[in-house]
């Protein structure tokens, strides 16, 4: 069975009390990060507590200059408490992948699901960013005993921590580390395999972005595939699954005919078959299928935004798409421009009220990057498309 899904058309202190890295996720801003405990005689104070560029009322941007520092940033969000908190703000186990291997870094947001509920850290081949070391030994993970009590899962090149149990998938091929992802730490850790997979592209890295917060969130593993062909670690993995529901994020110009009829021997297949990578994430948040897809066509949701040329920002911020708002990946190509087609989901979403405010819903925006990927204008738009507005007069224009 073959399906096409035509593409239409917490909070925000909580960062603010995270030291945001920049450059290659080593030493803090000076300028620009949030510092709390600003008092009101001193210049700037806002600008110094976060709020524009780090903060609005409807969006929180986690304001790394690159995906090392934004996935050390956002893996302290989701657990805040590290080594001084309690067991219950503390992971038992954090990937660590090498950020060389985009696709086995997108696949390893799959383990943020349960039961591991791991979030990701990146390492530059065999070294350790100062980035993703700090935010270990914050963490402190207790030990996963689906893992044997690792606390580390390294991926690819990354490196062993010293003083952690680590469990290694090595090698070079991405396509067959996301393959191993799958089987071997995360169907076994569940005990099955998943009813869903995810396949995308491993040549259009940008329509593969989405699928690392829906890994993260549902636990259905991203596998690759290229336009004409299968890999042979994708097949095997696709057919331990045992006819699953396959959903193709890409259009049949980045993954062609062929290829899809051969993955629907092997399960029905949904495709996205919109036509960029914009239009494409749009598509993935509006998807209802019985029970899968994120159904994100109504008011009252999380969104995550980030930007098309950024492509491990996805995986950096996928445990924000399995935690407090929960929500799917959207994405800008340039930084200074809101897309029209977003401009217009974001307006079909907008929430609204008929009486009192209080009782509606309201929407959240996680913006992933700096202004090199995101522009502080571009956030004010989004800010004002996300707000919650009075039904009569709820139709803000897209400039």
């Amino acid at each position: 069975m073959r399906r096409r899904v035509a593409p239409l058309g917490l909070p925000v202190a909580l960062l603010a009390a995270l030291v945001v890295l920049a450059g290659c996720g080593g030493e803090p801003r000076t300028l620009d990060s949030p510092r709390i405990g600003r008092a009101g005689n001193e210049p700037n104070a806002p600008q110094q507590l976060g709020f524009p560029a780090f903060a609005t009322k409807n969006t929180t941007r986690v304001g790394g200059a690159d995906a090392i520092a934004n996935a050390a940033a956002v893996a302290r969000a989701v657990y805040p408490g590290g080594g001084a908190g309690g067991t219950e703000s503390r992971p038992r186990a954090v990937v660590l992948a090498d950020q060389r291997l985009w696709p086995a870094a997108l696949a390893a947001s799959v383990l943020m699901s349960a039961p591991l509920r791991a979030p990701l850290l990146l390492s530059d081949g065999g070294d350790l960013p100062q980035a993703s070391a700090d935010a270990l030994a914050a963490l402190a993970p207790t030990g996963a005993s689906e893992l044997g009590g690792a606390q580390v899962v390294r991926i690819g090149g990354a490196p062993a921590p010293s003083g952690y149990r680590s469990t290694t998938l090595a090698g070079s091929d991405p396509i067959a580390l996301a393959a191993m992802i799958d089987y071997r730490i995360q169907s076994a850790a569940v005990g099955r395999a998943s009813r869903a997979v995810v396949v995308a592209s491993a040549d259009a890295p940008a329509f593969a972005m989405p699928a690392a917060g829906w890994a993260a969130k549902t636990g259905n593993p991203l596998l690759f595939v290229h336009r004409d062909t299968i890999p042979g670690p994708t097949f095997a993995a696709l057919q331990a699954h045992r006819r699953p529901r396959i959903y193709l994020l890409a259009p049949p110009a980045v993954v062609g005919a062929a290829v899809e009829r051969a993955l629907s021997g092997i399960g029905p297949v949904t495709r996205i078959a919109a036509p960029d990578p914009v239009q494409s994430a749009i598509a993935f948040a509006r998807l209802r299928d019985g029970l899968d897809g994120w159904g994100v066509d109504d008011p009252g949701h999380g969104l995550v935004f980030a930007n098309a040329h950024r492509t491990l920002d996805a995986a950096a911020a996928a445990p924000l798409s399995a935690s407090g708002t929960y929500g799917p990946l959207v994405l800008v190509e340039d930084a200074s421009t809101l897309p029209l087609p977003l401009g217009q989901y974001l307006l079909d979403i907008q929430p609204g009220y008929t009486r009192d405010p209080v009782r509606a819903v309201y929407n959240h925006g996680w913006l992933i990057g700096d202004e090199s990927a995101i522009s502080l204008p571009v956030q004010s738009r989004i800010d004002s498309l996300l707000e919650i507005a009075p039904v009569q007069s709820a139709t803000n224009a897209i400039r």
